[in-house]
């Protein structure tokens, strides 16, 4: 057994993610092809547990069902126990065109993936960066102050003082170049509105500037690089950075349905001259992207990454540690603590690791429980689901804890 195997190992062990053959069953196997059917998995007990409410039938699964009865959910739910999937619910249909429904292998576009973070956390192992350089040491064309003062790590926890202008949310990119050229003189435009580091009511997140570094160090585009060292290593052979083109064209990507102002939803890929009319996204529609921002995942490539996360697969164990350790309380104002990857929250007395977000069309949801080995996934092709509530009620069947009850620290 080589070095990264080993540590793979006692990575999974110190962190209860070993037990009941941990590694052994493939994701997608059900618990009862394991032997482990409702009774014998309920008279288990302490992190091996398997709470009620997540199994078939439980109170999670009823849930959701409602929403999707209601037309208020579709997508695919899924709940993972050390690599064997406990619930995988498929509901609503991922091209309402072609009559095609949603399923586990369908690929949905993710928002606030971990990919930007982690590829500089992975050349950082690599001695290919240093956390402390500062952008100057890699790129040029930006303004003197930006290029001396923000530096890597402050690009990671949105504490970079960077202010961007708006996007020209109307413009429809036509290839991989042209929308790289964007971002390239987009970035240059930012200007430094608060101190590097201070944290303030103006974050200046710069994931469009470390992806610019990510490329330069590694002489490949940022979409090259997450396909080769990311999606690879952990056979995630569902996702991808996929252009518009692929979008249209593969019945295994859910097209997004954005919610109009009077109550429809279109299809966002086969509509580019229709946007979200919501908050936070009014006159956006992530298709006119070529290649749409966050990328397509499945809900059991998800889970893959989270076990490679632990497996010492995609990075050491002490720089996964570097990865998803706290940093600071959440200065953004929601409860919880800074990582340089997902938000970090205490829930009855074990850490959730966890990332939501809504694009126009799409929401996701993701959540790691290391100290348990439970992996929670929401990925869904409408953005006007209840998304809070379902992850609420997530936490509450793994955990036990009330919706709200983590240690929020912020």
């Amino acid at each position: 057994m080589d070095s990264d195997s080993v540590r793979g190992v006692e990575r999974r062990r110190l962190l209860g993610w070993g037990g009941l053959a941990a590694g052994v069953m493939a994701v997608g196997t059900p618990l009862s092809c394991a032997g482990l059917g409702t009774a014998a998995a309920s008279e288990l007990s302490g992190k091996d547990r398997i709470p009620p409410d997540t199994l078939p039938g439980g109170a999670y699964d009823r849930f959701v069902a409602e929403l999707a009865a209601q037309d208020k959910f579709s997508g695919v739910v899924l709940l993972s126990h050390r690599g064997r999937t406990v619930l995988s619910r498929s509901y609503g249909m991922a091209d309402k065109e072609k009559r095609i429904r949603n399923h586990e292998d369908v690929a949905f576009n993710l928002y606030g993936g971990p990919f930007v973070s982690l590829s500089i956390v992975q050349l950082a192992q690599r001695g290919k960066v240093k956390l402390w350089d500062t952008v100057g040491t890699y790129l040029t064309g930006f303004a003197k102050e930006i290029a001396e003062q923000v530096r890597i790590h402050h690009l990671l926890m949105g504490t970079s003082g960077l202010s961007f202008p708006e996007h020209d949310y109307q413009r429809i990119f036509h290839s991989k170049e042209e929308q790289h050229e964007y971002y390239q003189q987009y970035t240059r435009q930012a200007k430094l509105v608060a101190t590097p580091g201070a944290g303030s009511n103006k974050p200046g997140w710069g994931a469009d500037v470390t992806v610019q570094i990510v490329e330069a160090v590694a002489g490949m585009t940022f979409w090259d690089y997450v396909h080769k060292h990311i999606f690879g290593r952990c056979d995630m052979t569902g996702s991808a950075y996929y252009t518009r083109p692929q979008w249209l064209a593969d019945e295994h990507i859910a097209h997004s349905y954005m919610k109009q102002a009077d109550g429809s939803r279109v299809d966002a890929v086969r509509n580019l001259d229709k946007d979200s009319p919501s908050p936070g996204m009014a006159g956006q529609n992530n298709a006119r992207n070529f290649v749409p921002d966050g990328g397509f995942v499945t809900a059991p490539d998800l889970v893959r990454f989270a076990n490679a996360l632990y497996d010492g697969i995609v990075l050491d164990p002490a720089w996964a540690d570097v990865f998803t350790s706290v940093k600071a309380p959440n200065f953004r104002g929601s409860p919880g603590f800074s990582t340089y990857g997902p938000t970090a929250h205490i829930v009855e007395g074990q850490w959730e690791l966890s990332r939501s977000g809504v694009h126009p069309g799409s929401c996701s949801h993701w959540s790691i429980y290391p100290d348990t080995g439970w992996v929670g996934v929401v990925l869904s092709n409408y953005d006007d689901i209840p998304l809070q509530e379902i992850t609420g009620q997530q936490t509450r069947a793994i955990t036990g804890a009330s919706p709200g009850d983590g240690d929020g620290g912020g």
